[in-house]
């Protein structure tokens, strides 16, 4: 048997009638660019989140990087993010002159609030929170110490899509949540796609403006903005994908428990999920010391894994010129050393999960 760390063609097969006629109609309605669809999908997406405005864009990058533009955050401020985060977080923040300053994560891989303030100076701006692996944040703690400081918060959901704390979407705590739809998220596209949420009437306006070359109407510019849209064809799609939603996390959920249960093997961390939060399970990602070893032994057996990220943001060299070295952020070091994600997909069979917990339970170290 051979397992994919992933794979989309089961989901795909699952609902391919709805996805080639929503893709007929978009084609048919020879507008390919901010029309219905993409504004229908900003409402039901709006809707599903409980915020009052969506903004479609161009990819999950984008949306941050526009984020923090529009809030004018840029040379001299520092954003406050955590030190384990996917790099395109760190990204969006230096693409506007502003200086990323990482905290720790908790045991939860998420940013660790409890050691926020100490990182907050004069020059801080905003606060980051990733909710990495499809789980909630600490949100309520994190914008209370925003609100304390006067901070902005802008959440990234790019793997979080439908996750909550105390029955509250993420995205929603913040100024702006910002959602990648790339198709491998539990909400994903067929292409690169991404949005925002907020429920600032002024923030979702400068965003439309932005995305379309700074352009409230044709031709006449307001500001110096960009071309970032979500298009026609990706947002029929992704409708489709939406109304699936929350019955992927389900039984995403529903895997992951399995291998919460049936994951025995004491060489093996399983994950955890912090109290009052929920996870929609973007990722499966369990730690091992000898990481290295597993993942040779998983291929002998012909199954996939991936890791969730191998470099932290501070090691990359793209930010060299920080100055970090190894040794600053010890936890996203051994997160980077130890993590691996294993095979998770929708449609994944009973007899396929079975054969991956069968080899990670026989596997010796």
């Amino acid at each position: 048997m051979k397992i994919m760390a992933n794979r989309l063609d089961r989901i795909y097969k699952l609902h391919a009638n709805e996805y080639e006629d929503a893709a007929i109609r978009a084609l048919r309605s020879a507008w390919y660019i901010l029309g219905k669809e993409v504004t229908s999908f900003e409402d039901e997406f709006a809707k599903y989140n409980g915020a009052n405005y969506s903004i479609g864009l161009a990819n999950g990058l984008d949306a941050i990087k526009i984020a923090f533009s529009i809030l004018g955050v840029g040379i001299g401020d520092e954003v406050i993010v955590q030190s384990n985060a996917y790099i395109a977080c760190v990204m969006g923040i230096t693409m506007n002159g502003a200086t990323p300053i990482f905290v720790e994560p908790d045991e939860y891989h998420n940013i660790d609030a409890d050691k926020i303030e100490a990182a907050i100076t004069d020059k801080t701006k905003a606060i980051f929170p990733v909710h990495l692996y499809g789980q909630a944040s600490d949100m309520e703690k994190i914008t209370a110490i925003a609100k304390k400081y006067n901070l902005y918060v802008v959440e990234d959901c790019a793997q979080s899509h439908g996750a909550m704390q105390n029955g509250k979407m993420t995205g929603t705590f913040g100024e702006i949540g910002c959602f990648s739809f790339y198709p491998t998220k539990n909400l994903g596209a067929f292409g690169d796609a991404g949005a925002i949420i907020t429920n600032d009437s002024k923030l979702a306006e400068d965003f439309k403006v932005y995305r379309n070359y700074g352009s409230e109407k044709r031709y006449y510019n307001k500001v110096v903005g960009t071309n970032s849209r979500l298009d026609e064809i990706q947002a029929a799609l992704l409708k489709v994908n939406l109304k699936y939603l929350d019955a992927t996390n389900e039984e995403r959920e529903k895997l992951c428990k399995r291998y919460d249960k049936e994951i025995t093997n004491e060489r093996i961390l399983l994950p955890k999920v912090k109290e009052g939060c929920t996870s929609v399970y973007h990722q499966y990602v369990i730690q091992t010391e000898n990481r290295d070893g597993l993942i040779d032994y998983l291929n002998s057996k012909n199954i996939g894994s991936i890791v969730h990220y191998p470099i932290p943001p501070h090691l990359s060299e793209a930010y060299a010129y920080l100055g970090y070295k190894k040794g600053n952020f010890p936890i996203a070091e051994e997160y980077a050393d130890t993590v691996l994600s294993l095979p998770l997909y929708n449609g994944m069979t009973d007899d396929e999960q079975s054969y991956v917990i069968d080899a990670l339970n026989n596997y010796k170290g």
